[in-house]
Protein backbone atom coordinates (compact mmCIF):
# COMPACT_ATOMS: atom_id res chain seq x y z
CA UNK A 1 0.00 0.00 0.00
CA UNK A 2 3.09 2.24 0.78
CA UNK A 3 4.53 1.71 -2.67
CA UNK A 4 1.34 2.60 -4.53
CA UNK A 5 0.73 5.56 -2.17
CA UNK A 6 4.51 6.58 -3.37
CA UNK A 7 3.76 6.05 -7.34
CA UNK A 8 1.12 8.07 -6.54
CA UNK A 9 1.90 11.02 -5.70
CA UNK A 10 5.03 10.56 -7.76
CA UNK A 11 3.14 10.46 -11.02
CA UNK A 12 0.89 13.07 -9.65
CA UNK A 13 3.77 15.30 -9.58
CA UNK A 14 5.68 14.25 -12.96
CA UNK A 15 1.40 15.35 -14.53
CA UNK A 16 2.11 18.27 -12.69
CA UNK A 17 5.59 19.29 -13.80
CA UNK A 18 4.35 18.41 -17.57
CA UNK A 19 1.54 20.46 -17.45
CA UNK A 20 3.68 23.39 -16.21
CA UNK A 21 5.76 22.67 -19.02
CA UNK A 22 3.54 22.57 -21.95
CA UNK A 23 0.87 25.29 -20.89
CA UNK A 24 -0.35 26.01 -23.99
CA UNK A 25 -1.17 22.59 -25.25
CA UNK A 26 -2.79 21.44 -22.10
CA UNK A 27 -5.36 24.42 -21.92
CA UNK A 28 -6.15 23.42 -25.35
CA UNK A 29 -6.41 19.95 -24.56
CA UNK A 30 -9.19 20.68 -22.18
CA UNK A 31 -11.17 22.80 -23.92
CA UNK A 32 -13.62 20.28 -24.81
CA UNK A 33 -14.10 19.28 -21.36
CA UNK A 34 -14.52 23.09 -20.23
CA UNK A 35 -17.63 22.90 -22.78
CA UNK A 36 -19.25 20.22 -21.84
CA UNK A 37 -18.92 20.82 -18.07
CA UNK A 38 -19.92 23.83 -18.81
CA UNK A 39 -23.02 21.94 -20.71
CA UNK A 40 -23.85 19.81 -18.16
CA UNK A 41 -23.82 22.06 -15.58
CA UNK A 42 -26.32 24.97 -17.29
CA UNK A 43 -28.32 21.91 -17.75
CA UNK A 44 -28.66 20.60 -14.71
CA UNK A 45 -28.88 24.51 -13.36
CA UNK A 46 -31.72 25.36 -15.31
CA UNK A 47 -33.50 21.92 -14.84
CA UNK A 48 -33.01 22.88 -11.20
CA UNK A 49 -34.17 26.63 -11.79
CA UNK A 50 -37.88 25.79 -13.09
CA UNK A 51 -38.89 22.80 -10.31
CA UNK A 52 -37.53 25.88 -7.97
CA UNK A 53 -39.55 28.28 -9.86
CA UNK A 54 -42.84 26.40 -10.23
CA UNK A 55 -42.36 25.73 -6.64
CA UNK A 56 -42.03 29.27 -5.74
CA UNK A 57 -44.45 30.63 -7.80
CA UNK A 58 -47.25 28.16 -6.58
CA UNK A 59 -46.54 28.17 -3.30
CA UNK A 60 -47.91 31.76 -3.01
CA UNK A 61 -51.24 30.32 -3.43
CA UNK A 62 -50.80 26.92 -1.20
CA UNK A 63 -49.03 24.20 -1.94
CA UNK A 64 -51.82 21.86 -0.15
CA UNK A 65 -55.02 22.85 -2.09
CA UNK A 66 -57.15 21.37 -4.79
CA UNK A 67 -58.93 23.16 -7.23
CA UNK A 68 -62.29 22.23 -8.04
CA UNK A 69 -63.22 23.68 -11.45
CA UNK A 70 -65.31 23.31 -14.45
CA UNK A 71 -62.12 22.81 -16.33
CA UNK A 72 -58.90 20.17 -16.46
CA UNK A 73 -56.21 21.97 -15.89
CA UNK A 74 -55.00 20.07 -19.50
CA UNK A 75 -55.28 19.63 -22.93
CA UNK A 76 -58.62 17.90 -23.53
CA UNK A 77 -59.88 16.50 -27.18
CA UNK A 78 -64.03 16.60 -25.97
CA UNK A 79 -63.93 20.19 -25.74
CA UNK A 80 -67.88 20.18 -25.93
CA UNK A 81 -68.35 17.96 -22.75
CA UNK A 82 -66.60 19.98 -20.41
CA UNK A 83 -68.11 23.01 -22.85
CA UNK A 84 -71.52 21.83 -21.19
CA UNK A 85 -70.82 21.45 -17.88
CA UNK A 86 -72.90 23.34 -15.27
CA UNK A 87 -71.25 26.04 -13.27
CA UNK A 88 -69.28 25.59 -10.06
CA UNK A 89 -70.71 27.19 -7.67
CA UNK A 90 -69.15 29.20 -5.26
CA UNK A 91 -71.85 28.22 -2.53
CA UNK A 92 -70.48 25.08 -2.69
CA UNK A 93 -67.56 26.04 -0.29
CA UNK A 94 -70.04 26.72 2.40
CA UNK A 95 -71.44 22.88 2.42
CA UNK A 96 -68.27 21.44 2.19
CA UNK A 97 -66.70 23.29 5.01
CA UNK A 98 -70.19 22.09 6.79
CA UNK A 99 -68.97 18.43 5.97
CA UNK A 100 -65.08 19.62 7.70
CA UNK A 101 -66.65 20.78 10.46
CA UNK A 102 -68.53 17.65 11.77
CA UNK A 103 -65.43 15.40 10.23
CA UNK A 104 -62.39 17.32 12.26
CA UNK A 105 -60.41 14.36 11.50
CA UNK A 106 -60.63 14.24 7.96
CA UNK A 107 -57.87 15.05 5.08
CA UNK A 108 -59.93 18.22 4.18
CA UNK A 109 -59.18 21.37 6.38
CA UNK A 110 -61.11 24.51 3.94
CA UNK A 111 -62.50 25.43 1.01
CA UNK A 112 -62.35 29.05 0.31
CA UNK A 113 -65.01 30.39 -2.69
CA UNK A 114 -63.22 32.00 -5.79
CA UNK A 115 -64.00 33.76 -9.03
CA UNK A 116 -61.72 35.71 -10.97
CA UNK A 117 -61.55 38.08 -14.32
CA UNK A 118 -59.57 40.17 -16.18
CA UNK A 119 -59.91 44.33 -15.23
CA UNK A 120 -58.21 47.50 -16.14
CA UNK A 121 -57.51 49.49 -12.89
CA UNK A 122 -56.80 53.26 -13.14
CA UNK A 123 -55.66 55.59 -10.46
CA UNK A 124 -55.24 58.91 -11.65
CA UNK A 125 -52.96 59.18 -14.89
CA UNK A 126 -52.18 56.04 -14.22
CA UNK A 127 -53.41 52.80 -15.69
CA UNK A 128 -52.76 48.76 -16.14
CA UNK A 129 -54.40 46.86 -18.31
CA UNK A 130 -55.55 42.59 -17.80
CA UNK A 131 -55.20 42.17 -13.79
CA UNK A 132 -56.30 39.03 -12.35
CA UNK A 133 -58.97 40.48 -10.47
CA UNK A 134 -60.52 37.64 -7.77
CA UNK A 135 -63.29 37.89 -5.37
CA UNK A 136 -63.18 35.15 -2.38
CA UNK A 137 -63.89 35.27 1.00
CA UNK A 138 -61.68 36.52 4.38
CA UNK A 139 -60.60 33.46 4.88
CA UNK A 140 -58.23 33.10 1.43
CA UNK A 141 -55.39 34.21 3.50
CA UNK A 142 -55.51 31.21 5.71
CA UNK A 143 -55.29 29.41 3.10
CA UNK A 144 -52.29 31.50 0.90
CA UNK A 145 -48.78 31.21 2.05
CA UNK A 146 -48.08 34.91 0.74
CA UNK A 147 -47.47 37.68 3.13
CA UNK A 148 -48.56 41.44 3.56
CA UNK A 149 -46.14 44.10 2.77
CA UNK A 150 -48.53 46.79 4.11
CA UNK A 151 -51.71 46.86 5.38
CA UNK A 152 -53.90 43.32 6.07
CA UNK A 153 -56.36 41.37 4.37
CA UNK A 154 -60.81 42.36 4.13
CA UNK A 155 -62.48 41.35 7.29
CA UNK A 156 -65.39 39.07 7.19
CA UNK A 157 -67.58 42.18 7.95
CA UNK A 158 -66.01 43.99 4.94
CA UNK A 159 -66.68 40.21 2.95
CA UNK A 160 -70.38 40.06 3.97
CA UNK A 161 -71.53 43.49 3.76
CA UNK A 162 -69.71 43.65 0.36
CA UNK A 163 -67.51 47.00 0.78
CA UNK A 164 -65.34 48.22 -1.68
CA UNK A 165 -62.33 47.54 -0.35
CA UNK A 166 -59.00 46.33 -2.27
CA UNK A 167 -56.06 44.09 -1.36
CA UNK A 168 -53.08 44.91 -4.17
CA UNK A 169 -50.16 42.71 -5.52
CA UNK A 170 -46.60 44.34 -5.44
CA UNK A 171 -46.29 45.08 -9.03
CA UNK A 172 -49.40 46.45 -9.12
CA UNK A 173 -48.91 48.81 -6.52
CA UNK A 174 -45.65 49.79 -8.03
CA UNK A 175 -47.29 50.75 -11.24
CA UNK A 176 -50.23 52.87 -10.09
CA UNK A 177 -48.57 54.17 -6.66
CA UNK A 178 -44.39 55.31 -7.17
CA UNK A 179 -42.71 55.92 -4.77
CA UNK A 180 -45.75 56.19 -2.28
CA UNK A 181 -47.94 53.83 -0.19
CA UNK A 182 -51.30 53.48 -1.59
CA UNK A 183 -53.03 52.50 1.70
CA UNK A 184 -55.83 54.19 2.21
CA UNK A 185 -56.20 55.78 -1.46
CA UNK A 186 -58.36 55.16 -4.03
CA UNK A 187 -58.57 53.53 -7.29
CA UNK A 188 -60.96 52.39 -9.91
CA UNK A 189 -62.21 49.47 -11.45
CA UNK A 190 -65.10 49.22 -13.89
CA UNK A 191 -66.07 52.88 -13.02
CA UNK A 192 -66.19 52.20 -8.90
CA UNK A 193 -64.35 53.44 -6.87
CA UNK A 194 -62.12 51.06 -4.49
CA UNK A 195 -60.16 52.13 -1.37
CA UNK A 196 -56.73 50.30 -0.85
CA UNK A 197 -56.23 48.70 2.63
CA UNK A 198 -53.40 46.35 1.89
CA UNK A 199 -50.44 45.33 -0.27
CA UNK A 200 -48.98 41.94 -0.98
CA UNK A 201 -45.35 41.14 -0.34
CA UNK A 202 -43.15 40.67 -3.55
CA UNK A 203 -43.66 36.72 -4.67
CA UNK A 204 -42.06 37.02 -8.22
CA UNK A 205 -43.30 34.95 -10.91
CA UNK A 206 -41.97 32.13 -13.50
CA UNK A 207 -42.64 31.57 -16.90
CA UNK A 208 -46.23 33.55 -16.76
CA UNK A 209 -47.65 31.64 -13.81
CA UNK A 210 -49.77 33.84 -12.13
CA UNK A 211 -48.63 35.07 -8.50
CA UNK A 212 -49.50 37.78 -6.48
CA UNK A 213 -47.57 40.65 -7.69
CA UNK A 214 -49.71 40.95 -10.84
CA UNK A 215 -53.36 40.54 -8.99
CA UNK A 216 -55.60 42.07 -7.00
CA UNK A 217 -58.43 40.75 -4.07
CA UNK A 218 -61.83 41.89 -3.33
CA UNK A 219 -64.75 40.49 -1.48
CA UNK A 220 -66.71 37.97 -3.44
CA UNK A 221 -70.25 39.45 -3.01
CA UNK A 222 -68.59 42.96 -4.09
CA UNK A 223 -66.99 40.79 -7.50
CA UNK A 224 -70.56 39.64 -8.01
CA UNK A 225 -71.95 42.93 -7.80
CA UNK A 226 -69.78 44.96 -10.48
CA UNK A 227 -68.23 41.94 -12.10
CA UNK A 228 -70.53 39.03 -12.74
CA UNK A 229 -74.35 38.19 -10.86
CA UNK A 230 -73.71 34.62 -12.14
CA UNK A 231 -72.36 32.28 -9.29
CA UNK A 232 -69.91 30.60 -11.33
CA UNK A 233 -66.59 30.16 -9.89
CA UNK A 234 -63.80 27.89 -8.76
CA UNK A 235 -63.33 26.09 -5.13
CA UNK A 236 -60.26 25.98 -3.64
CA UNK A 237 -60.23 23.56 -0.91
CA UNK A 238 -56.99 23.42 1.24
CA UNK A 239 -56.28 19.33 2.45
CA UNK A 240 -53.86 17.99 4.86
CA UNK A 241 -50.59 17.83 2.52
CA UNK A 242 -49.73 14.22 4.15
CA UNK A 243 -53.07 13.18 2.31
CA UNK A 244 -53.23 14.28 -0.98
CA UNK A 245 -54.88 10.56 -2.35
CA UNK A 246 -57.64 10.27 0.66
CA UNK A 247 -58.17 14.47 0.05
CA UNK A 248 -58.83 13.75 -3.08
CA UNK A 249 -61.42 11.15 -2.55
CA UNK A 250 -63.06 12.48 -0.22
CA UNK A 251 -63.66 15.64 -1.98
CA UNK A 252 -64.62 14.14 -5.10
CA UNK A 253 -67.63 11.75 -3.20
CA UNK A 254 -68.28 15.16 -1.75
CA UNK A 255 -68.42 17.29 -4.72
CA UNK A 256 -70.98 13.97 -6.53
CA UNK A 257 -73.16 14.84 -3.25
CA UNK A 258 -72.88 18.38 -3.44
CA UNK A 259 -73.97 18.34 -7.34
CA UNK A 260 -76.44 15.51 -6.98
CA UNK A 261 -75.33 13.03 -9.57
CA UNK A 262 -76.47 9.30 -9.71
CA UNK A 263 -73.89 6.10 -9.14
CA UNK A 264 -74.09 5.55 -13.01
CA UNK A 265 -73.40 9.28 -14.28
CA UNK A 266 -69.70 10.96 -14.56
CA UNK A 267 -68.39 13.56 -13.17
CA UNK A 268 -69.17 16.70 -13.97
CA UNK A 269 -66.99 18.68 -12.32
CA UNK A 270 -62.84 18.52 -12.28
CA UNK A 271 -60.27 18.35 -9.20
CA UNK A 272 -57.13 20.03 -10.09
CA UNK A 273 -54.30 20.14 -8.68
CA UNK A 274 -50.54 21.60 -8.73
CA UNK A 275 -48.79 18.38 -10.06
CA UNK A 276 -50.51 18.89 -12.87
CA UNK A 277 -48.91 21.64 -13.85
CA UNK A 278 -45.28 20.49 -12.90
CA UNK A 279 -46.38 17.34 -15.01
CA UNK A 280 -47.02 19.80 -18.25
CA UNK A 281 -43.60 21.57 -17.57
CA UNK A 282 -41.78 18.25 -17.62
CA UNK A 283 -41.70 18.47 -21.84
CA UNK A 284 -39.38 21.88 -21.34
CA UNK A 285 -37.09 20.19 -18.61
CA UNK A 286 -36.61 16.99 -21.01
CA UNK A 287 -36.48 18.72 -24.10
CA UNK A 288 -33.59 20.91 -22.25
CA UNK A 289 -32.25 17.79 -20.68
CA UNK A 290 -31.74 16.45 -24.25
CA UNK A 291 -30.35 18.92 -25.44
CA UNK A 292 -27.81 19.29 -22.70
CA UNK A 293 -26.77 15.76 -22.81
CA UNK A 294 -26.22 15.87 -27.11
CA UNK A 295 -24.11 19.19 -26.46
CA UNK A 296 -22.65 17.84 -23.32
CA UNK A 297 -22.14 14.30 -24.98
CA UNK A 298 -20.28 15.98 -28.40
CA UNK A 299 -18.32 18.30 -26.10
CA UNK A 300 -16.57 15.52 -24.10
CA UNK A 301 -16.49 13.34 -26.66
CA UNK A 302 -14.74 15.62 -28.73
CA UNK A 303 -12.07 16.20 -25.88
CA UNK A 304 -11.52 12.86 -25.11
CA UNK A 305 -10.13 12.26 -28.58
CA UNK A 306 -8.04 15.14 -28.54
CA UNK A 307 -6.49 13.86 -24.71
CA UNK A 308 -6.35 10.49 -26.17
CA UNK A 309 -4.33 12.08 -29.16
CA UNK A 310 -1.77 14.37 -26.95
CA UNK A 311 -1.36 11.36 -24.66
CA UNK A 312 -0.21 9.43 -27.60
CA UNK A 313 2.01 12.50 -28.82
CA UNK A 314 3.21 12.34 -25.18
CA UNK A 315 4.15 8.91 -25.12
CA UNK A 316 5.83 8.89 -28.48
CA UNK A 317 7.47 12.10 -26.74
CA UNK A 318 8.85 10.21 -23.82
CA UNK A 319 9.62 7.24 -24.93
CA UNK A 320 13.12 7.06 -24.62
CA UNK A 321 12.24 8.16 -20.70
CA UNK A 322 9.66 5.38 -20.53
CA UNK A 323 12.57 2.94 -21.43
CA UNK A 324 15.01 4.35 -18.75
CA UNK A 325 12.49 4.17 -15.84
CA UNK A 326 11.86 0.41 -16.83
CA UNK A 327 15.47 -0.20 -17.31
CA UNK A 328 16.19 0.55 -13.30
CA UNK A 329 12.87 -1.31 -12.59
CA UNK A 330 9.99 0.79 -13.18
CA UNK A 331 6.99 -1.43 -13.21
CA UNK A 332 4.59 -1.39 -16.24
CA UNK A 333 2.03 -0.54 -13.11
CA UNK A 334 3.58 2.42 -12.60
CA UNK A 335 4.08 3.82 -16.27
CA UNK A 336 0.59 3.24 -16.67
CA UNK A 337 -0.42 5.00 -13.25
CA UNK A 338 2.26 7.84 -14.41
CA UNK A 339 0.01 9.10 -18.01
CA UNK A 340 -3.36 7.63 -16.68
CA UNK A 341 -2.80 10.33 -13.96
CA UNK A 342 -1.67 13.11 -16.39
CA UNK A 343 -4.58 12.58 -18.49
CA UNK A 344 -7.19 12.83 -15.37
CA UNK A 345 -5.17 15.68 -14.10
CA UNK A 346 -5.76 17.62 -17.40
CA UNK A 347 -9.43 16.56 -17.54
CA UNK A 348 -10.17 17.77 -13.72
CA UNK A 349 -9.00 21.26 -14.52
CA UNK A 350 -10.92 21.00 -17.32
CA UNK A 351 -13.94 20.48 -15.06
CA UNK A 352 -12.45 23.22 -12.24
CA UNK A 353 -12.61 25.70 -15.57
CA UNK A 354 -15.89 24.71 -16.45
CA UNK A 355 -17.68 24.95 -13.33
CA UNK A 356 -15.93 28.46 -12.63
CA UNK A 357 -17.62 29.74 -16.10
CA UNK A 358 -20.76 27.99 -15.50
CA UNK A 359 -21.07 29.52 -11.86
CA UNK A 360 -20.09 33.04 -13.77
CA UNK A 361 -22.50 32.45 -16.38
CA UNK A 362 -25.01 31.34 -14.09
CA UNK A 363 -24.27 34.60 -11.87
CA UNK A 364 -25.11 36.70 -15.10
CA UNK A 365 -28.01 34.98 -16.30
CA UNK A 366 -29.67 35.72 -12.10
CA UNK A 367 -28.32 39.64 -12.63
CA UNK A 368 -30.02 39.86 -15.83
CA UNK A 369 -33.30 37.66 -15.27
CA UNK A 370 -33.94 37.30 -11.68
CA UNK A 371 -37.40 36.02 -12.20
CA UNK A 372 -35.93 32.81 -13.59
CA UNK A 373 -34.10 31.13 -10.08
CA UNK A 374 -30.57 29.03 -11.73
CA UNK A 375 -29.90 26.43 -8.96
CA UNK A 376 -25.94 26.15 -8.69
CA UNK A 377 -25.58 23.63 -6.11
CA UNK A 378 -22.85 21.56 -4.69
CA UNK A 379 -24.31 18.50 -6.35
CA UNK A 380 -24.27 19.53 -9.80
CA UNK A 381 -20.17 20.64 -8.84
CA UNK A 382 -19.81 17.16 -7.76
CA UNK A 383 -21.41 15.92 -10.60
CA UNK A 384 -19.12 17.99 -12.91
CA UNK A 385 -15.75 16.89 -11.47
CA UNK A 386 -16.67 12.84 -10.91
CA UNK A 387 -17.46 13.36 -15.11
CA UNK A 388 -14.01 15.06 -15.74
CA UNK A 389 -12.43 12.53 -13.89
CA UNK A 390 -13.98 9.72 -15.72
CA UNK A 391 -13.61 11.57 -19.17
CA UNK A 392 -9.37 11.13 -18.18
CA UNK A 393 -9.79 7.74 -17.58
CA UNK A 394 -11.69 6.89 -20.63
CA UNK A 395 -8.96 8.61 -23.00
CA UNK A 396 -5.69 8.16 -21.07
CA UNK A 397 -6.26 4.70 -20.74
CA UNK A 398 -5.28 3.23 -24.24
CA UNK A 399 -2.18 5.73 -24.68
CA UNK A 400 -1.21 4.74 -20.79
CA UNK A 401 -1.59 1.22 -21.71
CA UNK A 402 0.57 1.18 -24.91
CA UNK A 403 2.91 3.25 -22.72
CA UNK A 404 3.42 0.39 -20.23
CA UNK A 405 4.07 -2.11 -22.37
CA UNK A 406 6.62 -0.95 -24.60
CA UNK A 407 10.03 -3.32 -24.61
CA UNK A 408 12.61 -1.06 -22.65
CA UNK A 409 15.36 -2.06 -25.18
CA UNK A 410 13.14 -0.78 -28.08
CA UNK A 411 12.29 1.81 -26.30
CA UNK A 412 15.87 3.51 -25.36
CA UNK A 413 16.39 2.33 -29.16
CA UNK A 414 13.91 4.95 -29.81
CA UNK A 415 14.78 7.92 -31.77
Amino acid sequence: MRRILYEFNESVRIAAAQIRANKMRSALTALGVVIGIVAVTLMGTAIKGIDVGVDRSMAGFGDDVLYVGKWPWRDVEDWWNYRNRRPIQTTYAAQINQWIATHPDGPLKLAVPTANRASNIVRGEYRVNNIWTLGTSADYPRMSKSDMKEGRFFSEFEAQSGRNVLVIGFDVADALFPNESPMGKTVRIQGQTFEVIGVAAKQGSFLGLFSWDSMVAMPLTTFRRYFSSRDDGEIRVQYDGTRLAAAKDELRGLMRRIRQLGPEQRDDFEINEQGTIREQLDPIKNGIALAGLFITGLALFVGAIGIMNITYVSVKERTREIGTRKALGARRRTILLQFLIEAVCICFIGGLAGLALAGGLSAAVGAVAPSFPLVFSGGLVVTGLVISVLTGVFSGFAPAWQASKLDPVEALRYE
